[in-house]
Protein backbone atom coordinates (compact mmCIF):
# COMPACT_ATOMS: atom_id res chain seq x y z
CA UNK A 1 0.00 0.00 0.00
CA UNK A 2 1.47 3.25 -0.78
CA UNK A 3 0.05 6.77 -0.20
CA UNK A 4 1.41 10.11 -1.90
CA UNK A 5 1.17 13.09 -0.76
CA UNK A 6 1.34 16.05 -3.54
CA UNK A 7 0.76 20.06 -2.61
CA UNK A 8 2.54 23.37 -2.18
CA UNK A 9 4.09 25.11 1.57
CA UNK A 10 2.18 23.33 4.04
CA UNK A 11 2.64 19.92 2.70
CA UNK A 12 5.84 20.56 2.02
CA UNK A 13 6.11 20.82 5.81
CA UNK A 14 7.93 24.42 5.54
CA UNK A 15 8.83 25.82 8.73
CA UNK A 16 8.43 22.89 11.12
CA UNK A 17 10.44 20.22 12.43
CA UNK A 18 7.77 17.29 11.53
CA UNK A 19 4.90 17.75 9.62
CA UNK A 20 1.71 16.14 8.70
CA UNK A 21 3.30 13.67 6.54
CA UNK A 22 5.95 12.52 8.65
CA UNK A 23 3.61 11.58 11.06
CA UNK A 24 1.64 9.87 8.61
CA UNK A 25 4.68 7.77 7.48
CA UNK A 26 5.60 7.04 11.17
CA UNK A 27 2.05 5.89 12.33
CA UNK A 28 1.60 3.70 8.99
CA UNK A 29 5.18 2.31 8.42
CA UNK A 30 4.32 -0.83 10.80
CA UNK A 31 1.30 -1.52 9.00
CA UNK A 32 3.92 -1.77 5.05
CA UNK A 33 2.28 1.61 4.23
CA UNK A 34 4.85 3.63 2.16
CA UNK A 35 3.89 7.57 2.78
CA UNK A 36 5.55 9.72 -0.40
CA UNK A 37 5.80 13.31 0.17
CA UNK A 38 6.45 14.90 -3.30
CA UNK A 39 5.55 18.45 -2.11
CA UNK A 40 7.49 21.53 -2.31
CA UNK A 41 7.13 24.90 -1.08
CA UNK A 42 5.68 27.85 -2.82
CA UNK A 43 3.41 25.34 -5.33
CA UNK A 44 0.60 26.36 -7.05
CA UNK A 45 -2.23 23.23 -8.68
CA UNK A 46 -0.12 24.80 -11.89
CA UNK A 47 3.00 23.21 -10.69
CA UNK A 48 1.28 20.04 -9.54
CA UNK A 49 -0.35 19.62 -13.13
CA UNK A 50 3.67 20.55 -14.50
CA UNK A 51 5.36 17.78 -12.62
CA UNK A 52 2.52 14.90 -12.29
CA UNK A 53 4.64 12.65 -14.44
CA UNK A 54 7.61 12.72 -12.61
CA UNK A 55 6.06 13.62 -9.19
CA UNK A 56 2.41 11.24 -8.75
CA UNK A 57 2.82 8.90 -11.82
CA UNK A 58 5.43 7.05 -11.45
CA UNK A 59 4.65 6.01 -8.15
CA UNK A 60 1.13 4.84 -8.74
CA UNK A 61 -0.36 5.23 -5.34
CA UNK A 62 -2.81 3.76 -3.89
CA UNK A 63 -4.50 6.59 -2.00
CA UNK A 64 -3.54 10.46 -3.59
CA UNK A 65 -3.68 13.15 -0.83
CA UNK A 66 -3.63 16.10 -3.00
CA UNK A 67 -3.62 19.61 -0.69
CA UNK A 68 -2.82 22.59 -2.87
CA UNK A 69 -5.14 25.93 -2.50
CA UNK A 70 -3.50 28.24 0.28
CA UNK A 71 -0.35 29.15 -2.36
CA UNK A 72 -2.98 28.86 -5.15
CA UNK A 73 -5.40 31.84 -3.22
CA UNK A 74 -2.20 34.04 -2.29
CA UNK A 75 -0.97 33.90 -5.66
CA UNK A 76 -2.07 34.87 -8.93
CA UNK A 77 -4.20 31.72 -9.84
CA UNK A 78 -8.28 32.41 -10.44
CA UNK A 79 -10.37 29.96 -8.72
CA UNK A 80 -11.29 28.49 -12.13
CA UNK A 81 -7.71 27.88 -12.91
CA UNK A 82 -7.63 26.39 -9.74
CA UNK A 83 -10.75 23.74 -9.96
CA UNK A 84 -9.64 23.05 -13.77
CA UNK A 85 -6.42 21.83 -12.32
CA UNK A 86 -7.50 19.61 -9.72
CA UNK A 87 -9.92 17.94 -12.06
CA UNK A 88 -6.64 17.64 -14.41
CA UNK A 89 -4.87 16.21 -11.81
CA UNK A 90 -7.67 13.54 -10.92
CA UNK A 91 -8.42 12.26 -14.29
CA UNK A 92 -4.52 12.05 -15.14
CA UNK A 93 -4.77 9.48 -11.61
CA UNK A 94 -7.71 7.45 -12.89
CA UNK A 95 -6.86 7.36 -16.14
CA UNK A 96 -2.77 5.87 -15.12
CA UNK A 97 -3.35 4.07 -11.80
CA UNK A 98 -6.88 4.93 -10.34
CA UNK A 99 -6.10 5.83 -7.01
CA UNK A 100 -8.90 6.42 -4.02
CA UNK A 101 -7.94 10.43 -3.79
CA UNK A 102 -8.68 12.57 -0.89
CA UNK A 103 -9.00 16.56 -1.46
CA UNK A 104 -7.62 18.18 1.61
CA UNK A 105 -8.62 22.23 2.78
CA UNK A 106 -6.29 23.88 5.23
CA UNK A 107 -6.91 25.50 8.20
CA UNK A 108 -8.44 29.36 9.10
CA UNK A 109 -7.81 32.51 9.45
CA UNK A 110 -8.68 35.28 11.38
CA UNK A 111 -8.31 37.73 8.75
CA UNK A 112 -11.50 38.03 7.41
CA UNK A 113 -10.12 39.33 3.98
CA UNK A 114 -7.90 36.26 4.05
CA UNK A 115 -10.82 34.04 5.65
CA UNK A 116 -12.80 34.67 2.40
CA UNK A 117 -10.33 34.48 -0.04
CA UNK A 118 -9.31 30.94 0.58
CA UNK A 119 -13.04 30.11 1.61
CA UNK A 120 -13.33 30.52 -2.29
CA UNK A 121 -10.68 27.60 -2.85
CA UNK A 122 -12.21 25.51 -0.20
CA UNK A 123 -15.63 25.63 -1.56
CA UNK A 124 -13.82 24.87 -5.02
CA UNK A 125 -12.63 22.19 -3.35
CA UNK A 126 -15.96 21.05 -2.35
CA UNK A 127 -17.71 21.01 -5.61
CA UNK A 128 -14.42 18.88 -7.27
CA UNK A 129 -14.97 16.36 -4.69
CA UNK A 130 -18.85 16.25 -5.26
CA UNK A 131 -18.01 16.39 -8.88
CA UNK A 132 -15.32 13.93 -9.52
CA UNK A 133 -16.37 11.15 -6.42
CA UNK A 134 -13.34 11.90 -4.38
CA UNK A 135 -12.75 12.38 -0.73
CA UNK A 136 -12.82 15.87 1.02
CA UNK A 137 -10.86 16.36 3.93
CA UNK A 138 -12.41 19.45 5.84
CA UNK A 139 -9.16 20.54 7.92
CA UNK A 140 -10.77 23.73 8.13
CA UNK A 141 -14.03 22.77 10.03
CA UNK A 142 -12.14 19.81 12.07
CA UNK A 143 -9.78 23.44 13.16
CA UNK A 144 -12.53 25.89 13.80
CA UNK A 145 -13.81 23.10 16.01
CA UNK A 146 -10.74 21.68 17.52
CA UNK A 147 -10.28 25.37 18.69
CA UNK A 148 -13.36 26.13 20.21
CA UNK A 149 -13.59 23.42 21.92
CA UNK A 150 -9.60 23.88 23.60
CA UNK A 151 -10.39 27.71 24.17
CA UNK A 152 -7.41 28.23 21.90
CA UNK A 153 -6.53 30.98 19.60
CA UNK A 154 -5.69 30.11 15.75
CA UNK A 155 -2.24 31.75 16.69
CA UNK A 156 -1.28 28.70 18.57
CA UNK A 157 -1.83 26.40 15.51
CA UNK A 158 0.31 29.03 13.54
CA UNK A 159 3.60 30.15 12.38
CA UNK A 160 4.49 33.87 12.67
CA UNK A 161 3.60 33.06 8.27
CA UNK A 162 0.08 32.39 9.08
CA UNK A 163 -0.55 30.55 6.32
CA UNK A 164 1.66 27.97 7.85
CA UNK A 165 0.51 25.33 10.41
CA UNK A 166 3.54 24.99 13.55
CA UNK A 167 4.02 21.96 14.61
CA UNK A 168 0.96 21.77 16.62
CA UNK A 169 -0.72 22.77 14.06
CA UNK A 170 0.38 19.51 12.01
CA UNK A 171 -0.60 17.21 14.50
CA UNK A 172 -3.97 18.65 14.04
CA UNK A 173 -3.59 18.22 10.15
CA UNK A 174 -2.62 14.28 10.95
CA UNK A 175 -5.25 13.68 13.26
CA UNK A 176 -7.78 14.73 10.73
CA UNK A 177 -6.26 12.54 8.06
CA UNK A 178 -5.88 9.61 10.13
CA UNK A 179 -9.81 9.74 11.18
CA UNK A 180 -10.12 8.82 7.31
CA UNK A 181 -6.89 7.09 5.95
CA UNK A 182 -8.20 4.60 9.33
CA UNK A 183 -10.91 3.61 7.73
CA UNK A 184 -9.69 3.19 4.62
CA UNK A 185 -6.32 0.97 5.40
CA UNK A 186 -8.50 -1.41 7.58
Amino acid sequence: MRILVRGGSIAAEVGVSRGYADILRERYAPRGVEVINRSRPKETSFEGIETFSRDVEPFRPDILILHFGIDDAFSAVYRSEFKENLVRMIRRARVGFRPDILLLTSHTFNDPHEMDAVDIFYRTIREVAADLSCKMVSVHTAWAGYLLEQGLANASLLQDDVRLPNDEGHALYASVLTGYLDRTLC
